[in-house]
């Protein structure tokens, strides 16, 4: 069965990346609604659009959990600037 990664992108350009063992064409990730509620107003929850995009496939369970954390630290999709992962913790670069 193929698994994927995926890229949700919300409307303030935040993103967050994971992975779907299944894929499940409705499954939208694990990501903490609050933190994600946190940065919208009340109005714009009213009209709400997520883009998900599959960024990668493979039948390996085992690619796939090694190929997210690396896609995460890519996109720096864990940067609370930049995205919604909390894992792997984000460490800037000073």
């Amino acid at each position: 069965m193929k698994k994927v990664i995926y890229k949700i992108t919300y409307p303030n350009g935040k993103i967050y990346i994971g992975k779907d063992l299944t894929n499940t064409l409705t499954y939208f990730g694990s990501v903490d609604a609050n933190i994600v509620a946190n940065d919208f107003t009340d109005e714009q929850k009213r009209d709400f659009v997520i883009r998900k995009e599959i960024i990668f496939e493979s039948e390996s369970t085992e690619e796939i959990n090694r190929v997210e954390a690396e896609l995460i630290k890519k996109y720096q999709s864990n940067n609370p600037a930049i995205g919604y992962n909390r894992w792997p913790k984000f460490k800037p670069n000073i």
